[in-house]
């Protein structure tokens, strides 16, 4: 393999390997979603193809390998560039996000994909220019063209495994920008030892090296989160999965994720609840046992025929709920399914998730309990595996629930955190009716939270239907062994415990139709126009 053929295989390797970890870049302040991997996609072959037209007209006007190198170093160093110019851009990003303001969100997500414009569209140039040098002669073109653009290709495959299965997990998402940028000054600086003008792809070798040591371990991430006066973060990091960051205020631990704007686990060493959703699953276990059949639950039905015989956590994140679990019922057996094992140990050192009754397993919640045997039965399913604003499509589906229905004792219940605005409810209407689908009867408890955010509401499902009324009045009297905490924290909650009916409107999602995104979408828009 002759050296242009060198030069076009790493091209495609390095453009490959921009658009995979592009998608990486983008995931921490738009989330994993079809919408971002479209404009990606599209916007990399749009990119490539205006390369590709212009490089055509170079290589005729410029038929000298000369530029064709000048132009594949311009390329390299902004490839290399993109991780120090992306940080301020995603935390404006994250702040769309956050306050849901058109402007920053789209303006932003324009801004990130532009940051691959211009080096995608300098690389775009490489193929044919190569096929103008390389071109003996007319008789030849079709093979020459042909080899050259198998050899692209063969880059192009190479350069979508690469960062997925080595550089990314080694090294991060920011290091694997710097290494493809250096893999291409390094051909390139091979290439042109021998030419007058070799100083200028060693010299750009040398500034991104220099550019990647210097840059601050973490700096992409701490630069879209950090706005100085959200705690101070203890922990950060990049997994294969996500971005991980844990601040802290006192002895108060959050863990946050990706977007920035959920709160994915918290820490409250000094108090029995943790003041957030999580509070509200303590709440399944009354909706099973005393709580149906028609069994009153008062006085009489104590601490030990409420607390659940075990739990099932998909989502377990830093162990937020296992924990809230363990100090109001007890030591009760818990299994805590979460796809990030990362997570999982930043759980067990920030944030007290060392008990003993629970068992922590790293897997994708669906697939894990798809594997476990028919045997295998919960009182209770808890399920938050969900990014704000997005939740993953494979865990809203009837064929999902009908999974967690089969793997739940004859009482038990499964309670799912769903998001929404103050006034769209979609995606719980939504929920509500896929639910309705394997489950006889669907709860909602709507959390309290300012108007102008994003807020949660917890849907519970139960598989005996519960048939005394009203339900409320029945849950008015509890263990006297309960904490006084939780007590007092369950007369608050009543009020906004409502039975759901599927709505007629109301999608069904199924494992080949759940248009979350689409639902999502809508909350978002109706939000931003006041709705």
């Amino acid at each position: 393999m002759n050296y242009l053929s060198i030069l076009v295989f790493t091209t495609g390797v390095v453009t490959l390997g921009v658009e995979l970890s592009a998608s990486r870049l983008l995931e921490p302040a738009f989330g994993n979603n079809q919408l971002v991997w479209s404009a990606l996609i599209g916007l990399i072959l749009l990119y490539l193809a205006i390369g590709a037209w212009v490089g055509g007209k170079l290589a005729d006007r410029f038929p000298h390998r000369r530029n064709l190198e000048i132009t594949a170093t311009l390329g390299a160093v902004g490839v290399g560039l993109i991780p120090t110019v992306s940080p301020l851009i995603l935390r404006w990003a994250a702040t769309g996000l956050e306050t849901f303001q058109p402007g920053p969100l789209l303006g932003s997500l324009l801004s990130v994909l532009l940051l691959f414009s211009l080096p995608i569209t300098l690389l775009g140039t490489v193929t044919p220019w190569a096929v103008r040098l390389t071109l003996p002669d007319v008789a030849r073109a079709g093979q020459t063209a042909g080899r050259l653009a198998a050899v692209a290709t063969v880059g192009s495959l190479v350069g979508a495994f690469l960062p997925v299965l080595w550089l990314i997990p080694a090294y991060g998402t920011r290091w694997t920008f710097y290494l493809l940028s250096l893999l291409l000054l390094l051909v390139l600086s091979i290439g042109t030892i021998r030419t007058s003008h070799r100083w200028i792809p060693l010299l750009a070798l040398c500034l991104i090296l220099l550019v990647a040591v210097w840059s601050t371990p973490g700096a992409a991430i701490r630069g879209a989160w950090d706005d100085g006066a959200a705690g101070t973060i203890v922990y950060e990091d990049e997994s294969l999965y996500n971005y991980i960051a844990v601040r802290q205020w006192g002895s108060e631990r959050h863990l946050k994720l990706n977007d920035g704007i959920g709160i994915h686990s918290v820490y409250h060493p000094d108090s029995l609840l943790s003041l957030g959703i999580w509070d509200y699953f303590l709440l399944a276990p009354l909706f099973q046992k005393c709580g149906t059949q028609g069994a009153p639950l008062n006085a009489e039905c104590g601490i030990d025929e409420l607390a659940p015989a075990n739990l099932l956590v998909i989502g377990l994140a830093a162990g937020t709920v296992s924990e809230l679990y363990t100090k109001v019922y007890g030591a009760l057996p818990i299994t805590g399914v979460e796809l990030d094992p990362q997570i999982i140990a930043v759980g067990q050192t920030y944030f007290g998730m060392d008990q003993p009754n629970l068992t922590a397993v790293a897997a994708d919640g669906r697939q894990w309990l798809a594997q476990q045997p028919a045997s295998a039965r919960w009182e209770v399913i808890a399920i938050d595996a969900y990014r704000p604003p997005y939740i993953p499509f494979h865990l809203t589906t009837v064929e999902f629930f009908t999974l967690v229905r089969q793997h739940l004792s004859a009482h038990g219940v499964v309670a799912i955190n769903v998001g929404r605005t103050a006034t769209n409810y979609g995606l719980v209407d939504a929920m509500a009716a896929t639910l309705a689908q394997v489950f006889p009867t669907v709860y909602a408890i709507d959390e309290p939270g300012p108007p102008d955010t994003l807020s949660n509401s917890l849907l519970i499902a139960t598989v005996a239907p519960i048939h005394h009324t009203p339900f409320a009045d029945q849950l008015a009297q509890l263990p006297e062994q309960l904490p006084t905490d939780f007590q007092t924290f369950v007369q608050n909650a009543l009020p906004q415990t409502r039975r759901l009916l599927p709505t007629s409107d109301a999608p069904v999602f199924t494992d080949d139709h759940a248009p979350v995104e689409q639902v999502v979408h809508r909350i978002i828009w109706d939000f931003m126009v006041g709705r």
